[in-house]
């Protein structure tokens, strides 16, 4: 297990799970303008799970 904040894993996580959903329902959408809006939702998402992981990063190098 990681030696970063809780919390940061937590976040991390949600992001994930809410990119995973996002692109099911781009998947589902009814038209591409939707589509379009839930792709853009699951970037948004997959971009601050990815700054989550550098704070986790930081932090494990500043435990170091």
């Amino acid at each position: 297990m990681s030696d970063a904040d809780p919390k940061t894993e937590e976040l991390k996580l949600h992001q994930q799970e809410r990119e995973e959903a996002e692109r099911k329902y781009a998947e589902s959408a009814l038209d591409d303008d939707e589509a379009a809006q839930h792709e853009r939702r699951a970037e948004k998402a997959r971009y601050l799970a990815e700054k989550l992981e550098e704070r986790a990063e930081a932090e494990r190098e500043q435990d170091d």
